[in-house]
C-alpha cells in the first residue's frame, strides 16, 4: 500500500510539474505575442512560422492530457482555464497577422 502511495504522489508531482511548464510556456508565449504588437512589421514570415507552430504544440500538449480522476478539482480548473487562455491567445495571434498573410 505504501508503494502504491508514494508511485501516486510521484506521478502527482511530476504531473504538476508538467503542467507548470506548460502553463509557462504560454505565459512566455502571451508576453511575446503581446511585445510584437509594438513592431511595424509584426508578422515575418519566420516570426509567424514560429509562433504558429509553438501556438500548434501548445494544443497539442494541451488537449492531449486526460484528467486522473485522483487529481484534485483545483487541476481541472487550472487545465480548463490553460486551454482558455490558449484558445485567446491563438485569436490575438490571428489579429497580429498582416492581410497578406490571411
Amino acid at each position: 500500500m505504501n508503494t502504491q502511495k508514494r508511485m501516486v504522489e510521484s506521478f502527482q508531482m511530476t504531473h504538476r510539474g508538467f503542467i507548470k511548464n506548460l502553463i509557462d510556456s504560454l505565459t512566455q508565449l502571451e508576453n511575446d505575442i503581446e511585445a510584437s504588437r509594438t513592431i511595424d512589421s509584426i508578422c515575418t514570415g519566420e516570426w509567424c512560422r514560429a509562433i504558429e507552430f509553438s501556438l500548434d504544440e501548445l494544443a497539442k500538449d494541451l488537449y492531449s492530457i486526460s484528467e486522473p480522476r485522483w487529481m484534485a478539482d483545483d487541476y481541472s480548473r487550472t487545465l480548463r482555464n490553460s486551454r482558455r487562455r490558449l484558445h485567446d491567445l491563438y485569436a490575438k495571434y490571428q489579429g497580429l497577422q498582416s492581410p497578406t498573410e490571411h
